[in-house]
């Protein structure tokens, strides 16, 4: 844990110091977290941030930090000892925090000087501390409030946590409660009530949580962390009935001895083996034999039924009301987990509210404790002090959903809707599903960039879903091109080049601000904006050739120009940076993050990243004013964009043939690639020569025309509609 939470340091810029009992200790800590996956590491060059050490031999080079972090073993002894030696050696006005999961803050500053304890607080990272938005932070009665706020300040700014201030209690916030809500569950698994299939079916996507649910969940925290937890909670809390309700059933202290422990042995809840045809398969852990057996799709028709429901409370209140399995499991287990979590709210946070972020930013649940207890109406539990409204956000979170709240939509329809986000700036935000591109999208796209050169200084395109975009509205492609209605296609593909132009070009600067999966046409909107914010956790790509197709919306064009703007002054040898661009595309090659994107080209180095994506689109308006401020002047048209021609269209080909030869693609990628090549070469041009925009647009529509027509295409789409998965035919 503590080479992630340094990657994730080193993620945001900052130069980290990692320690161990040995040096080789944190040099392996340091790779074993490299090859998680997911990965924690935005890009490979920020693990050059890291140095290691050792205890014994480099503890005196913490005197150089501002912010030391321990994450040793849970044990208090150990960490008091370790700490004893910080405290010999740290700076003065240093900050110190521990990323305990629940021991008592206090208890490990004691002892301490009176300089230690006022910069002493717990710090609680969530794991994977990339991934998990989640940041407790425990002060203790001596911990200074300015000390407090600079931490929350920089983890909140810098490396974009939610931050939640949690009481010095057992357990802190969200392992006491999600803690609570597990034992239940577990208590009707052992009684044979539910099987563990039937409770994932239940508590993931259903309830609008993780796919991961409850076990899954379990088997990647790990079985024994998860009993520690448990037990440390029984012995602490107060409660005289804590020894009963804070027990672990007997199947899973027998899982534990037999090192059933989840994910990380290979075995626990579930388990994953080859079956006779060599396919992997998970199997799912009897609990009273623990034996494992092929998993069985739970019959819970209610859930099927609910899957029609889009809104998370209507969805949640209807199941937890059913008459049936589902809803008896919810009223048994949900209804006393929340009742118990109004009883002890005042205890263990500042507000209920804090109480909701904690469990949506650190374990992913759509809806928290309260947020529930409104939405299924439970009579009898109370709120706690709950006056009902969230309290106002800071100004720099969320300014989209506040400026709706304002009342501030001026135009809409339904694919997305034009807001004013204040001071001078309108914005553009998709709400069809998955962001997906349509008609609508691209009819408000066209009225934005309208609308903010007569009436605003400004656009930004976002919003504060969690994914931008993930492309074009495939259905609707196929869809047309069974019908065989070309013309329609074509209109389509160059409306969406038009606005794509139109915000290239815009009379006032377009700052567009991607989250989340920015795929396909949301790509090419990004790479044609006057500068692009970027949330951290950006997953951007061309990826049409995953289904058969090509950029053309502008992107192959935009990759094209970029490439031929980023060659050194005075070279002609055009190959090496469109084949660059080549292989990005053609490989529908996706970043891991907004600085993979920029190492993809997607990002150009002006673009910025923003660490807390709730800040996205803040500054995405900051930036654009800023622009504004510079005396943005809307960029001339590329009249004469340098191409290739044959010189780089040939060695483009002989590259494809050659990996046709040895089986690394089919025909039909072939077909693809060497249209693709065509495009990205200027055409079939017999030397070195230059084209418009126009030129490689018109190339683009054409060359999708062309692919989407083509049988295997159209198969390739329709595997991806169906499968979620590419096809390689």
């Amino acid at each position: 844990m503590g080479a992630q939470i340094a990657a994730h340091f080193a993620n945001a810029g900052v130069p980290a110091l990692l320690l161990d009992v040995t040096a080789d200790a944190a040099k392996q800590g340091l790779q074993r977290a490299r090859a998680l996956k997911p990965d924690p590491f935005f890009t490979p060059d920020a693990l050059k941030l890291i140095s290691t050490g050792s205890f014994d031999a480099d503890l005196a080079r913490i005197a150089a930090s501002d912010w030391i972090i321990e994450a040793v073993v849970e044990r208090l002894d150990i960490k008091r000892g370790l700490l004893a030696k910080v405290d010999a050696v740290r700076r003065p006005g240093s900050i110190v925090s521990s990323n305990t999961s629940g021991i008592p803050i206090a208890a490990l500053a004691e002892g301490r000087s009176d300089d230690f304890r006022k910069h002493w607080l717990g710090t609680h990272f969530f794991n994977p501390p990339r991934y998990l938005h989640l940041l407790e932070i425990i002060p203790t009665p001596d911990t200074d409030e300015a000390v407090v706020h600079a931490v929350a300040h920089f983890a909140d700014h810098r490396l974009g946590k939610g931050v939640v201030i949690a009481k010095d209690s057992p357990g802190f916030i969200g392992n006491h409660i999600a803690m609570y809500g597990m034992v239940q569950i577990l208590a009707r698994v052992a009684a044979g009530e539910y099987t563990i299939d039937e409770v994932d079916a239940i508590t993931g996507p259903p309830l609008g949580r993780p796919k991961s649910a409850t076990f899954r969940t379990l088997d990647i925290a790990g079985l024994d962390i998860v009993g520690h937890v448990v037990d440390d909670l029984r012995n602490r809390l107060p409660d005289s009935d804590s020894k009963d309700t804070w027990t672990v059933p007997a199947f899973v202290r027998r899982m534990l001895e037999r090192g059933l422990t989840g994910e990380k042995a290979g075995q626990g809840f579930y388990k994953r083996v080859k079956n006779a045809q060599g396919e992997s398969e998970i199997l799912t852990l009897d609990p009273v034999t623990l034996e494992y057996r092929p998993q069985q799709r739970p019959k819970l028709p209610s859930l099927e039924a609910s899957a029609s429901i889009g809104d998370a409370r209507e969805r949640v209140r209807t199941l937890f009301q059913g008459k049936d399995r589902v809803g008896q499991f919810l009223r048994d287990t949900m209804a006393p987990a929340l009742a118990y979590t109004a009883k002890v709210t005042p205890d263990i946070a500042e507000s209920p509210d804090d109480v909701d972020r904690v469990m949506r930013w650190g374990f992913g649940w759509g809806l928290g404790p309260f947020e529930l207890i409104d939405a299924i109406g439970l009579e009898g539990v109370a709120r706690s002090g709950r006056t009902g409204d969230l309290p106002p956000a800071a100004a720099d979170l969320l300014i989209l959903k506040s400026a709706k709240d304002r009342e501030r939509v001026v135009k809409k329809n339904a694919g997305a809707s034009l807001v004013d986000l204040g001071d001078g700036v309108l914005c553009v935000e998709f709400h069809s599903k998955m962001n997906a591109i349509g008609g609508d999208t691209i009819q408000m796209l066209q009225a934005g960039v309208r609308e903010a050169s007569q009436n605003f200084a400004a656009l930004v395109v976002g919003n504060e879903a969690p994914n931008f975009s993930a492309g074009a509205n495939l259905m609707l492609v196929l869809l047309e091109a069974q019908e065989e209605n070309w013309d329609e296609i074509e209109l389509m593909i160059r409306a969406f080049q038009q606005a794509t132009m139109a915000l290239r070009y815009s009379d006032v600067p377009v700052v567009v601000a991607p989250a989340g999966l920015t795929l396909g046409g949301g790509c090419e909107m990004s790479l044609h904006a006057d500068r692009v914010q970027a949330a951290a956790e950006t997953y951007m790509g061309l990826v049409e050739a995953g289904v058969g197709l090509i950029p053309a919306g502008g992107g192959t064009k935009e990759m094209v120009a970029r490439a031929a703007e980023g060659m050194p002054a005075g070279t002609t040898d055009f190959l090496p940076p469109i084949q660059r661009a080549f292989e990005t595309i053609a490989f529908a090659r996706a970043s891991t993050s907004a600085a993979d994107a920029q190492r993809l080209g997607y990002l150009r180095p002006i673009d910025g990243i923003t660490m807390n994506s709730e800040r996205l689109l803040h500054d995405a308006k900051a930036r654009a004013l800023q622009r504004v401020e510079e005396g943005y002047a809307a960029p001339a048209p590329r009249l004469a964009i340098p191409v290739g021609g044959d010189t780089v269209l040939a060695p483009l080909k002989l590259g494809i043939h050659l990996a046709w030869r040895a089986g690394r693609i089919s025909e039909h990628d072939v077909l693809i690639a060497r249209t693709l090549a065509t495009i990205m070469a200027g055409g079939t041009l017999p030397h070195a020569s230059t084209v418009t925009e126009q030129q490689l647009l018109d190339l683009e529509r054409e060359a999708f025309l062309k692919l989407l027509g083509e049988r295997k295409t159209q198969e390739r789409i329709q595997h991806t509609l169906k499968t979620g998965k590419p096809l390689r035919n």
